[in-house]
């Protein structure tokens, strides 16, 4: 039977964390045995601690809580497999979806153009208007290997021409100082392709476009629903069939594949990213995630 690990309270490592108590009560009636780990110890190095009240699990484990970085997520997998705990996702294959470097070349063709560029110390701005130079004068979107400042849309994510310097190095810039010490390896510089707007962030003013979250366990489809809440309904327009190619090629048991519709009608992929550690976007879809998740999860006799 596959197990369930749920980040734990601050309160208490017996218990589920506030913010996943919709998820652990759906994994339970699902009928999943669930086990906690405090995230925060992992994060802090301190793992074989952070795991002291998952003993009572065995076996194949999927992991939901926040993000780890494949360096924390390769130790916490290392650290339970000692204790006869396996979770679905190896480190390789936690990477290849949780960095979009690593999975654009599954996607490309399907996915915006991308560039991107590990980064250590201050940028070399030089080297940035260089990597840039095959985008001409196209609008591009920033984010590092794994998020974006888009609700900072126009101060530290969107670049309306790839050629401006000045624009290209306050963006830059900008991006980094909010990341600060949570930079994900690098840049990764994506061309901007007009999407379908569905509405306004409430807050940040940032464009909603029409967006589709899927979740996959071993090649079959677990859920899809829409990426803002009040557009769910956007789940049963995608086509997602027709990216059957891609699902076929992710080295992964269990993961996302965010798809967008742009402004001519046609579906993209927006980017991969590892099923346990990619939130749900309604917590009410809790029920038929677990309901689903479970089906897809036993093993077939």
């Amino acid at each position: 039977m596959t197990n369930i690990l749920f980040p734990c309270s601050p309160m208490s490592a017996r218990e589920v964390e506030p913010d996943y108590a919709d998820e652990h009560a759906a994994a339970v009636a699902a009928g999943f045995t669930v086990g906690f780990m405090d995230h925060s110890l992992v994060t802090s190095g301190e793992t074989e601690c952070a795991v002291r009240f998952a003993r009572d699990l065995a076996g194949p484990t999927i992991y939901r809580g926040w993000m780890l970085t494949p360096a924390q997520y390769a130790t916490l997998h290392a650290v339970l497999a000692e204790r006869g705990v396996v979770l679905v996702n190896d480190p390789a294959a936690f990477r290849f979806c949780h960095w979009l470097p690593e999975s654009y070349a599954a996607i490309e063709g399907r996915t915006p153009r991308t560039v991107w560029m590990p980064l250590a110390g201050a940028p070399d701005i030089d080297a940035v208007m260089a990597l840039l130079r095959p985008f001409g004068d196209a609008p591009l979107v920033l984010k590092d290997y794994v998020k974006s400042q888009k609700h900072y849309w126009n101060e530290a994510c969107f670049i309306p021409r790839a050629d401006d310097r000045a624009t290209v190095e306050r963006v830059v810039r900008r991006f980094l100082e909010l990341q600060g010490p949570d930079l994900n390896e690098g840049l990764v510089f994506r061309e901007f392709v007009p999407l379908k707007v569905v509405g306004k962030h409430p807050r940040s003013g940032m464009p909603l476009s029409a967006e589709v979250r899927t979740f996959w366990f071993d090649r079959q489809l677990v859920l899809a629903e829409g990426y803002w809440h009040g557009f769910e309904d956007l789940s049963t327009s995608a086509p997602i069939d027709a990216f059957a190619d891609v699902v076929a090629r992710v080295p992964s048991r269990f993961f996302v594949m965010d798809l967008a519709l742009r402004d001519d009608g046609t579906w993209l992929i927006v980017e991969l990213g590892d099923g346990q550690v990619s939130g749900l976007q309604d917590p009410a879809s809790a029920t038929r995630f677990y309901k689903r998740l479970r089906e897809r999860s036993m093993p077939t006799s």
